[in-house]
């Protein structure tokens, strides 16, 4: 407990990897605690096509190894542990981390946003097999093919929009008739000639073969009633949550959990910067995370520089 790190990286994804690669190339001997489940909501989707570089794609389990290997070439220390709490009335900065305590000049916070899954019978199997939090991630897949969106706000009109790109049809499922959506998203959807609404339906559960997905089971809420859906996409769309329950409300966030930008970088703790998910509403992409992750290691260096520390 007694050594101080300059820079402690809570997180990995596109995001912490590439904190921890300009980081280590500053010479600030970054420390990363990459969680569990280490790189991020990528390790659930099977081929990136749209990030720079890869020009045949490359799956993201995959590119997520590269972006460690990488920025452990440099010297970023990661160790693969969830951290528990964090203590930023002083610093340097406490990291609880299995008990353990580490002190830290700095954090880099890029612990991501999780996507709200159904968790309906045949969900978990096929994840990245057909079911989808990320239209614009995966949708180029469903070429010519019918596929389904799940939910009622802007995300889902907009995903159910887009999809009419690439799939032959579209079904967008809600479980009422009365649309969280924009008036403008919603029109843009319903008067789409490829996508079909199917109200007062939500998923039972989820069919598929040795293939993949082939359809879903879906059940009136009102009485119960249930009928079958072929398709072999599903994206659901019903919302994130940003991973911030750690920071025990010490950070300012917006009224949804996500963490609020101050200064470039910086939240509204000084010396506390965070990247990606865990701040973006927006975006939402691999190489945007990358960027704000660049970005957030190169305040921390200036930081830590005009701090003298």
């Amino acid at each position: 407990m007694s050594e101080v790190h300059n820079v402690i990286i809570i997180g990995s994804g596109p995001a912490g990897y590439t904190a921890g690669l300009y980081a280590a190339r500053a010479m600030l001997k970054p420390l990363m605690f990459a969680g569990y489940l280490s790189g991020g909501q990528l390790m659930l989707t099977s081929d990136i096509e749209n990030f720079p570089g890869y020009p045949k794609g490359i799956g993201g389990p995959e590119m997520m190894m590269e972006l460690r290997e990488q920025a452990e070439r440099f010297g970023l220390e990661i160790h693969d542990q969830n951290v528990e709490s964090v203590d930023l009335s002083e610093r340097p900065y406490k990291v609880v981390v299995e008990g353990e305590t580490f002190l830290a000049h700095s954090l880099i916070v890029c612990t991501g946003a999780e996507s709200i899954w159904l968790n309906k019978p045949g969900e978990e199997a096929q994840k990245g097999r057909g079911i989808s939090t990320c239209a614009t991630c995966d949708g180029a897949f469903f070429r010519d093919e019918e596929v389904m969106v799940v939910g009622g706000g802007d995300s889902a009109c907009e995903e159910a929009t887009f999809l009419t790109r690439f799939a032959s049809k579209v079904t967008l499922v809600h479980r009422r008739d009365v649309f969280k959506a924009s008036t403008i998203m919603y029109e843009r959807a319903a008067n789409h000639e490829k996508i079909e609404i199917k109200t007062f339906r939500q998923v039972q559960s989820w069919l598929s073969d040795e293939k993949g997905l082939t359809g879903a089971v879906l059940e009136d809420p009102r009485d119960g009633s249930t009928e079958t859906i072929s398709v072999t996409g599903a994206f659901i769309a019903i919302g994130h949550k940003p991973i911030t329950g750690f920071l025990g409300g010490q950070v300012e966030t917006d009224g949804e959990g996500y963490i609020v930008h101050k200064q470039h970088t910086m939240t509204s703790v000084e010396g506390v910067f965070a990247a990606g998910d865990v701040v973006d509403t927006r975006y939402k992409q691999a190489i945007t995370a990358a960027g704000m992750g660049c970005q957030a290691a190169m305040d921390v260096e200036k930081w830590l520089e005009d701090n003298h520390l």
